[in-house]
């Protein structure tokens, strides 16, 4: 099997499913149909040390949410593709829009909704509570579940597979 680090390496695009990877996976309801989810800080800014550091980051999720575009607005994160849930077809508008050939395109996904995206990309990943059989199809996993640091602990690990996470961490240190 292909070393992860290796791998990581060559990424100009990491695409992130939301519900169970950037959420854990709940789904909070209103009595008028409102939907509520919960997503990390620390998450978030791993996403934007990732951008700024030249990995453009986007979103491919199977559900349509307000909340997930008002999120992704905040994080600046332009390359969002909700409500498909055939996620393979959705990838390639991705890719043509961010330039980027799937050879250099990271996925990080929990359930078996993501496997054909996961199967396609050089770099595919699951969160450490994924579904076992999307676990299977990885090339790596997280420690952390989804929705509590699994996001954050993907982005430090190509930041420092492209030699970037010093770099990218040092203006806090200073």
């Amino acid at each position: 099997m292909s070393d992860p680090f290796e791998l990581a390496r060559n990424i100009k695009l990491v695409l992130f499913d939301v519900d169970g990877v950037l959420t854990d996976g709940s789904l909070f309801l209103g009595d008028g149909g409102e939907q509520y989810k919960a997503f990390n800080s620390k998450d978030g800014h791993g996403m934007r040390m990732l951008a700024d550091s030249g990995v453009q980051v986007g979103i491919l999720t199977g559900r349509n949410s307000d909340v997930v575009a008002h999120r992704m607005r905040d994080l600046g994160i332009d390359l969002v593709v909700q409500g498909r849930r055939d996620k393979l077809n959705a990838l390639d508008g991705l890719l043509e829009q961010a330039g980027v050939s799937t050879e250099h395109t990271a996925y990080v996904g929990d359930d078996v909704l993501d496997l054909p995206v996961m199967r396609r990309v050089a770099f595919a990943i699951a969160v450490a509570d994924a579904h076992p059989l999307v676990q299977q199809h990885a090339h790596w996993v997280t420690a952390l579940p989804g929705g509590r640091g699994a996001a954050r602990e993907v982005c430090e690990f190509i930041l420092q597979s492209q030699g970037n996470l010093e770099r990218m961490l040092a203006p806090y240190l200073a």
